[in-house]
C-alpha cells in the first residue's frame, strides 16, 4: 500500500518507518528541508533505540522516501497520516494550527477517495474539523480517521511493531477496512484492534495519559508522605503493584513526569472539561503534585547545604526526561538546573544522548562532560535526574576518588540505601526515609 506520513517527528518518523517495515511504500512529508535533506541521505534526525536498523534497512530497500512537497504524494497514497506537533498552546490547549494547515492544503490538492488519518494527539472533535476544512475546497469523498498513537519513547518501535491494541476512530465501513488491512501484520498474535467512533478514539488517547500521568503523581506524593512517616516508598510500591487491579507499572517514585505527551496531553484533557463547564479537580491536582515534585530534590539539596549553595559544584547525570531518548520537553532538569543555578551553584552535566538538545535549552553557564565520570570532577555533589542503565551501577570507588564528598542526590531511587551506607555515602532519595 502507498503511504503518506505528514511529519517526521518522533511519531512520524517511527510509524513511517514500521509501516515500510511491513512492505508498505512510505513517504514522509516534512516542511524542513534541512531534516528532509538528513534523513534521504542516512542521517536520522532523532535518537529512538533499533529505529536506526529499519530506517537503513527500509531506505536501501526503496520502500521509504523522504521529500519536502506534499503534492508529489497525493495521487499515489491512499492513506495519508497526519502526525503534526499539537503543542501546548500557552494557555493548556493544544495548539491545532499545524493540523489545520495542512487540512487545508490537502483540500486543494486531493482529487480521488483517500483516508486521512490523525496520528497526532488531538482534542475531541479534531477529526470533525479536519473533515470541515478540507471539504472547504474539496467536495469529493474522503475519509478522516482518529488513530492515537500509543508509543513510549525509548521503546516506540517495539511498541509500534508489538502494539498493546490499534484503535481506529471510523464511522466509515470503507476506511476500517483499509485500516484493518494496514495494520494486520501488526496483530497477527492476537493484539485486539478495537474500532469505535473518531471522538472516542481521540479521547482514548487522552484518558490513557492523563490516568498514567495520575499514577505517578500519587505515587510522588505517597513518597512524600512516606518520608515523613518513615516508611519506605519501594517497599509500599511492591505491596500494591502485586494488585492486579492496579499493576506494577508506572508506580515509581522520583521527581515528576515530563516528555511531549503526558505535561500537555493532561492540561489539555482540563481544558476540554472547562470547555463544557466541567471542573476537572482530580486533573488539576495531578498538575500541581508533577510541579510541586520537580523541587522536591532542589529542597533536599537546599536543606543539605542549610541553604548556602552559592560556590558549591553540582554533577549532574541525566538531562532527558526519561532514559533512552534525547528528548528533553518538559524534562526535571529544565526546572531543577536553572533552580540550583539561581542559588549560585555550578552545574557539570553528563547525558548519554540529551546534551546537544540541552545545550540550545539551559544556560551557557552549564558545562557538559564526555562521561559520567568526568562530571564529577571538583563536585561537591551528585544529582541523578534520569535513570539511565550505565548510571545504575557505577564504578563506586572511581565516584569516591573523583567526588571525595560521598554526596549524592538521587531523584530515581537508582540504589540501594543499605549499599550506599556500607560505602560511605551520604544518600539521599525519594520516599525512603
Amino acid at each position: 500500500m502507498n503511504i503518506a506520513i505528514v511529519g517526521t517527528g518522533y511519531v512520524g518518523l517511527v510509524t513511517g518507518t514500521c509501516f515500510a517495515e511491513t512492505g508498505n511504500q512510505v513517504t514522509c512529508v516534512d516542511i524542513d528541508a534541512n531534516k528532509i535533506n538528513k534523513l534521504k541521505n542516512g542521517e536520522l534526525t532523532i535518537f529512538e533505540p533499533d529505529l536506526d536498523i529499519l530506517y537503513e534497512r527500509n531506505l536501501k530497500q526503496g520502500r521509504l522516501h523522504f521529500t519536502t512537497r506534499l503534492e508529489e504524494v497525493i495521487e499515489k497514497s491512499k492513506i495519508i497520516f497526519l502526525a503534526l506537533p499539537t503543542p501546548d498552546g500557552g494557555d493548556g490547549q493544544a495548539d491545532l494550527k499545524y493540523v489545520v494547515e495542512v487540512a487545508g492544503q490537502l483540500g486543494k490538492l486531493i482529487d480521488q477517495y483517500v483516508v486521512i488519518v490523525n496520528k497526532s494527539t488531538v482534542p475531541v472533535g479534531t477529526a470533525d474539523l479536519v473533515r470541515a476544512t478540507i471539504r472547504e475546497n474539496y467536495p469529493g469523498e474522503f475519509d478522516v480517521v482518529s488513530n492515537p498513537e500509543f508509543l513510549r519513547e525509548g521503546v516506540a518501535v517495539d511498541d509500534f511493531m508489538k502494539p498493546d491494541r490499534v484503535v481506529i476512530g471510523s464511522s466509515s465501513e470503507r476506511a476500517r477496512k483499509m485500516m484493518e488491512q494496514l495494520y494486520e501484520p501488526f496483530i497477527r498474535q492476537g493484539n485486539p484492534l478495537y474500532f469505535m467512533d473518531e471522538r472516542s478514539a481521540e479521547m482514548t488517547k487522552y484518558a490513557a495519559n492523563s490516568f498514567l500521568a495520575t499514577k505517578i503523581s500519587f505515587m510522588n506524593e505517597m513518597a512524600n508522605l512516606c518520608e515523613l512517616t518513615g516508611a519506605d516508598i519501594d517497599k509500599v510500591r511492591l505491596g500494591i503493584g502485586s494488585d492486579n487491579r492496579i499493576g506494577k507499572r508506572f508506580l515509581f517514585a522520583g521527581i515528576g513526569y515530563g516528555g511531549s505527551c503526558f505535561p500537555k496531553d493532561v492540561k489539555a484533557l482540563v481544558k476540554m472539561a472547562d470547555h463544557h463547564h466541567y471542573d476537572f479537580r482530580i486533573l488539576q491536582a495531578v498538575i500541581e503534585v508533577n510541579q510541586r515534585q520537580k523541587k522536591v530534590l532542589v529542597e533536599k539539596i537546599r536543606k543539605h547545604f542549610g541553604g548556602k549553595l552559592a560556590g558549591k559544584t553540582i554533577a549532574v547525570w541525566g538531562l532527558s526526561f526519561k532514559p533512552d531518548t534525547d528528548d528533553i520537553r518538559d524534562a526535571p532538569s529544565l526546572e531543577i538546573i536553572p533552580a540550583l543555578m539561581a542559588e549560585g551553584m555550578h552545574i557539570r552535566a553528563y547525558d548519554p544522548v540529551a546534551m546537544e538538545n540541552a545545550r540550545r535549552v539551559l544556560s551557557k553557564e552549564v558545562s557538559y562532560c564526555n562521561d559520567l565520570y568526568a562530571c564529577l570532577d571538583g563536585a561537591d555533589a551528585l544529582a541523578i535526574l534520569t535513570e539511565w542503565s550505565e548510571f545504575r551501577n557505577p564504578d563506586f570507588e572511581e565516584v569516591s576518588k573523583r567526588m571525595p564528598s560521598k554526596l549524592i542526590f538521587d531523584g530515581r531511587n537508582l540504589y540501594k540505601m543499605e549499599s550506599l551506607k556500607e560505602l560511605g555515602f551520604t544518600y539521599h532519595s525519594i520516599g525512603r526515609s
